[in-house]
């Protein structure tokens, strides 16, 4: 699911700044796969596929009640049941009117618009939409409303929960029990914060680690997911046939996404070019033991299988699904993924009902048009009677099995309220034995872990004293970004950790960044990696650790040049290429993302103070290592599989291993990332250029300095973190534009889709003697420009400031979002001097409703 902008949010704003379990195959002599075509087939033959044994199985009285409910229900009511909408986008009010049959809080969704509300709001208004939904006086059913979140590495989106690793270290813990225990501890810490269902696990099987969700899956390996997925699902559910089963301890769950997610070559809500074949083989994965273990709702992919929208796939969610997994929850959509289906909008598409969809995932203001689209395609026939009683059955069969009919009010509940078990001490010592289980070492030349805790030890690195590097996207925020440590009450960073673990066995432990010292520690940890991401945001061109900025390299060569022995703690949410790094330090862990509990980290590459191995490493790869940058691809059924650690490599104290000096050529003609940002520490991306135009005369930007024909604009260095690291910019009066070319047209939709925004950091030096406006240009010549004047004109002069326009202002005034040459133009006739340091496209809080001033 996407989190993105509150559709109430704002167009332009100021702001400071175990045992393997095998994978299922397909029945004993199944009928022929279909023969290969040169067009691939996006209809999938359910008979070739496996079939599985749904659990629970039916109950007669649940039935009889469904039955009971619906001859009540008119189409009116059935439709509210259809849709899911954004708490961004929807009050209690509105569901007093509108009988809407589930709300969520997208990734940048909070109670009164506050990301970082307490638990105790969420709660709050948990109650006050249940009552809403529940007020009714004509006679008809009250069918209570239920909240769903992603909830995916623990209860996430509210401060002060336990955050678990994210899967892709869990899936190197091999570890099925601990799946369970994760799962049942995520339940609880939601339940107590009065929500329903949790959007996870995800049981992506991912083929190419550009993707920007690789760390959101267990492995490259079906049978992984296959071994987790019965495990989670009890956790977070219970067993089914036991007193366990969705009882007041547990909530919904949610496999996702349905189906195909990891295939699409690195590319988010992109296209799996596959076989069928491979889609069951592969991408299958963990479905049939979720849905045997009784998974209550599958949500439908962003991606498409072989051009055709899975949204709209009715061979895959009903023919496979549904008819041929014998799966009897709902099936949700995926944050207006509705839309993207051929010939739909995001308020009009009784295609993605027709093809199995049973529930919409809505986001915007537009719901009550989505609401009367369904109403109206219902009552004309478009969706046939049958098949919206069969989306309202599955539906209500949902929430009848979870109790939400008969446990009352969100406060009432068993364990609604109890806001110790959030971040309780017992479920954080789950947490940090699973960051323990999970982390990899890839490297420990000469024995030097573990380190005596007794010694002087130097903790450096960005990412030493940062939970929100260590927890990664998903975290508090959709991207895991704009927070601080004080958001994370109850977390342990990892410096933390080591600073506890050096001071009870008497040693020094120092923090420096940087990794200056002023006596010489007895050893280095430098803890560095990627920066947090979510979905899209995340996807990039190749495997090449942080091309654009090599500090981290530099400071493990410091410090191994000054003779100190270095232990490198790598954060990251796939494997990269780290060679260079990899040769700079003596000893190598791959942390992946380890969540909220630090400490775990010190358990490990510490003895304890006695001298023993405290703990030894366990984790082991379960996605291939690359040796090169370009092996994205890399995959150990693959053909001429070779990658520097082996699927299922990790070395531990039992069993230690050598790594010889490794090859760091970069392969020439790779493709560079922008990874969002447009322009920022003094330079575009590769490949890209700022431009100067007046009276249609363009002059490209070489250096730093630059000025168009007649003088109108001048651009040139200036300073803001560091040397010349932003660009002022002049304009002494008539009309010229500054744009930030790109080296090839842009395909913008998807950061459209997910309310993101055009984010510019920029300081007044001279107000504004005229309007002032800021747009993008597309492929086909449209330029949208949007007025900012206002927004400037308030800024305090010489103090830095962001503007923030919202990229749907570009798009629903003509850009060609698929087609984006220019991503940032700014423009004035009158005087007007700034600075501008970072030009980025990224998520962003907005207060206001229009776009521009």
């Amino acid at each position: 699911m996407s989190g993105g902008l509150s559709p109430f949010a704002i167009a332009l704003v100021l702001q400071s700044v175990a045992a393997p379990v095998p994978t299922r195959s397909a029945p004993a002599s199944p009928p022929a796969s279909p023969a290969p075509s040169a067009t691939p087939s996006a209809i999938a033959h359910p008979g070739i596929w496996p079939t599985a044994s749904a659990r629970p199985l039916r109950d007669p009285k649940v039935e009889a009640r469904i039955d009971a409910i619906m001859k009540t229900m008119t189409v009116a009511d059935k439709i509210g049941q259809l849709i899911q909408v954004d708490i961004a986008s929807i009050t209690p009010a509105d569901l007093r009117i509108y009988k809407i049959g589930s709300i969520l809080n997208g990734g940048n969704s909070g109670p009164g618009g506050n990301d970082l509300a307490p638990p105790v709001e969420w709660l709050k208004l948990a109650d006050a939409f249940y009552d809403a939904s529940m007020a009714r006086t004509d006679g008809r059913p009250a069918i209570p409303v239920i909240w769903g979140t992603d909830a995916v590495h623990g209860n996430n989106n509210i401060p002060g929960a336990t955050l678990f690793p994210h899967n892709i270290g869990l899936g190197a813990a091999r570890d099925r029990d601990l799946m369970r225990e994760i799962g049942h501890v995520t339940a609880v810490e939601t339940a107590a914060a009065g929500i329903d269902w949790t959007f996870a696990p995800t049981l992506a099987v991912v083929r190419d680690d550009r993707w920007g969700r690789t760390y959101e899956s267990y492995s490259e390996e079906p049978q992984i997911q296959a071994d987790y997925a019965g495990a989670v699902i009890e956790g977070v559910q219970g067993k089914v046939g036991t007193k366990e089963f969705l009882a007041p301890d547990r909530v919904i769950a949610t496999t996702k996404h349905f189906l195909g997610d990891g295939g699409t070559g690195g590319r988010d809500q992109g296209d799996a070019r596959i076989t069928e074949t491979v889609l069951r083989d592969i991408h299958l994965g963990g479905y049939p033991a979720a849905i045997e273990a009784g998974t209550q709702s599958v949500m439908a992919s962003f991606s498409s299988w072989n051009g055709a929208k899975m949204h709209g796939n009715k061979s895959l969610l009903t023919g496979v699904l549904k008819d041929r997994l014998h799966f009897d929850g709902f099936v949700v959509g995926d944050w207006n993924g509705h839309g993207q289906v051929d010939g739909c909008t995001n308020e009009s598409c009784a295609a993605a009902i027709n093809a199995g969809l049973d529930m919409f995932m809505y986001s915007g203001s537009g719901w009550k048009a989505l609401y009367d689209n369904t109403l109206k395609q219902a009552q004309s026939g478009e969706i046939a009677a049958a098949r919206l009683d069969d989306a309202v059955r599955r539906i209500l069969r949902v929430k009848i099995r979870a109790g939400t009919f008969d446990r009352g009010r969100p406060s009432s509940r068993a364990l609604a309220g109890k806001m110790d078990l959030i971040g309780a001490a017992d479920h954080r010592a789950i947490a940090r034995r699973a960051v323990r289980e999970s982390m990899v070492l890839l490297k420990n030349e000469g024995g030097l872990l573990p380190l005596k805790p007794s010694a002087n030890i130097l903790v450096a690195g960005g990412g030493a004293d940062n939970i929100s590097q260590q927890a990664g996207g998903w975290s508090l925020t959709w991207q895991g970004s704009g927070t601080t440590n004080a958001n994370f009450p109850n977390a342990e960073t990892i410096w933390s950790g080591i600073d506890s673990a050096v001071k009870a066995a008497g040693g020094t432990a120092t923090l420096s960044a940087d990794g200056s010292f002023a006596k010489k520690p007895d050893a280095a940890i430098v803890v560095f990696g990627e920066q947090p991401y979510a979905e899209f945001k995340g996807d990039r061109p190749n495997l090449e650790y942080s091309p654009e900025d090599k500090s981290d390299l530099e400071l493990l060569r410091k410090l191994k040049a000054q003779g100190v022995p270095v232990v490198a703690v790598f954060l990251s949410g796939r494997p990269l290429w780290v060679n260079a790094e990899l040769n700079a330090a003596d000893a190598f862990v791959a942390a992946f993302l380890p969540g909220s509990e630090g400490g775990g980290v010190a358990d490990v590459v510490f003895r304890k103070k006695g001298g023993s191995v405290a703990n030894d490493f366990r984790g082991k790869l379960s996605f291939s290592w690359p040796k090169r940058p370009d092996q994205y691809v890399l995959n150990r059924s693959d053909p001429g599989y070779d990658p520097l650690f082996g699927f299922g490599y990790g070395l531990s104290y039992a069993k230690s291993g050598t790594v010889p000096r490794l090859d760091e050529t970069r392969p020439a003609g790779m493709a560079a990332s922008s990874n969002g940002t447009i322009f920022g520490k003094g330079r575009v991306p590769e490949g890209w250029g700022i431009t100067l135009v007046e009276q249609g005369q363009k002059v490209r930007l070489l250096g730093v300095t630059a000025t168009t024909t007649t003088k109108r604009l001048t651009v040139s260095a200036a300073d803001r973190r560091r040397q010349e690291d932003a660009r002022a910019f002049v304009w002494t009066g008539g009309l010229a534009e500054a744009r930030i070319e790109a080296s090839g047209p842009l395909d913008l939709t998807r950061e459209s889709n997910g309310e993101l925004s055009l984010v510019m950091d920029v300081r007044v030096d001279r107000a504004a003697g005229g309007p002032v406006t800021l747009g993008m240009v597309s492929n086909d010549g449209k330029a949208v420009m949007v007025p900012i004047t206002r927004a400037l004109a308030v800024a305090k002069p010489g103090n830095w400031q962001q503007v923030i326009v919202p990229l749907q202002c570009f798009a629903k005034r003509g850009v060609d979002m698929t087609r984006v040459t220019s991503p940032f133009a700014i423009a004035t006739e009158g005087k007007l001097a700034l600075s501008i340091s970072d030009v980025k496209i990224d998520s962003a809080p907005v207060p206001m409703t229009t776009c521009g001033d």
